[in-house]
């Protein structure tokens, strides 16, 4: 639960101090760069099929590059902090143009955080998306230079189904970079079923017992890309 809440203060972050404008994606475009607002770049690009055509699709995160939410930090950690906001896009490739399928600025994290200046750019170390066997990958780590041991990481699977991106998948896995303790947690929102697997140690092969259990669980629909939140993704955090 402390890792959850954890991740969820830095996604509410992205919210409460970058001052976030997100401006109007067209639908259409010749080209990525077509869905690339002025005063923003594209930080992290994946290519692959979603859609079975099988022409080579594209997801990118763009980020904000307003000086203003470039902010002097007094504290520990970095000197400045960019809380600059983040947008993730869904291209479906035509033969023609591209065509913007899904997009979400709810839970996309931002480079640092304000009240967290030690915390380190979540999407940095994972490199933020990608695209395997047709299906959409988003992956954070969290990890802080001072005042905790702790590393959590956090996947997302998206699946094009229905004519949209559904989450078929979450998984966790948290360790220790004192002890070498580790535990991880997958859902299939496909399957409704859940595996918890603890007691693995990455430093000793001594202590490296891990054990997984099975349960089931209870979902009521599949979510979407577009509808994903900080708040959403604590309620998977909790199943």
């Amino acid at each position: 639960m402390k890792n959850s809440l954890f991740i969820l203060f830095s996604l509410i972050s992205i919210q409460l101090y970058a001052q976030v404008d997100h401006p109007q994606i067209p639908k259409t475009g010749t080209n990525t760069n077509a869905f690339v607002p002025k005063g923003w770049k594209v930080i992290y690009q994946a290519k692959g099929d979603l859609n079975k055509d099988p022409l080579p699709d594209e997801a990118i995160i763009i980020q904000n590059t307003n000086p203003k939410n470039i902010i002097k930090n007094d504290g520990m950690g970095r000197d400045t902090l960019n809380v600059n906001p983040r947008m993730l896009l869904v291209l479906i490739k035509t033969s023609g143009n591209y065509s913007l399928l899904a997009q979400n600025t709810n839970f996309i994290p931002t480079e640092n955080d304000i009240e967290s200046t030690c915390l380190a750019d979540p999407l940095q170390e994972t490199g933020a998306i990608s695209i395997k066997n047709g299906v959409l990958i988003l992956s954070y780590q969290y990890w802080s230079s001072c005042g905790s041991y702790g590393v959590s990481n956090v996947g997302y699977t998206f699946r094009f189904q229905n004519q949209k991106m559904e989450l078929i998948g979450y998984q966790t896995g948290n360790y220790s970079r004192s002890s070498g303790e580790e535990s991880t947690t997958s859902l299939n929102f496909s399957t409704r079923k859940k595996s918890e697997t603890s007691g693995g140690n990455m430093f000793s092969d001594k202590t490296n017992k891990p054990k997984t259990v099975w349960k089931k669980f209870n979902w009521a629909r599949l979510l979407t890309l577009n509808e994903m939140t900080e708040e959403l993704a604590e309620k998977l955090s909790e199943i």
